[in-house]
């Protein structure tokens, strides 16, 4: 009998925290699948809830972050072609501009960034290797 309370208890777990990624609130979160705004509060004031929620959280901004860089190329070309509208104001085609040169530049910090991330990582592990040998 225990067993089926902790599946049920698990089952209303994972549905506030669904309808939370879809909520404004934790009022109309618990509206939204039937159990009091006190259950839900006490639900969601449980490690397990609050953990599985942070991954949950994170799964959906991972996935519309994907989203965006799937849409990155379109939104560059759309930059570029203001930027190069000699019809647009100048205000806008300024404006185009300068993030043109910031996004670029903030690339191009990352792949520095990443390039020196990389070193530091193969100087630890030849470091490593050399002191078990």
């Amino acid at each position: 009998m225990q067993k089926g309370r902790v599946s049920s208890k698990s089952r209303q777990r994972e549905q506030l925290i669904l309808a939370m990624l879809q909520q404004p609130s934790l009022e109309k979160a618990a509206a939204s699948i039937g159990i009091s705004k006190a259950t839900a509060w006490r639900i969601s004031n449980m490690p397990e809830f609050q953990q599985e929620f942070r991954q949950a959280r994170r799964a959906a901004f991972s996935h519309a972050t994907a989203r965006l860089q799937n849409g990155s190329g379109a939104a560059a070309s759309a930059l570029l072609k203001a930027m190069l509208d000699q019809a647009a104001p100048a205000a806008s085609r300024i404006r185009a501009a300068d993030l043109v040169l910031e996004h670029g530049a903030k690339g191009l910090e990352l792949e520095d960034i990443e390039a020196r991330v990389t070193e530091l990582e193969r100087a630890a592990d030849a470091s490593k290797s050399d002191t078990h040998e």
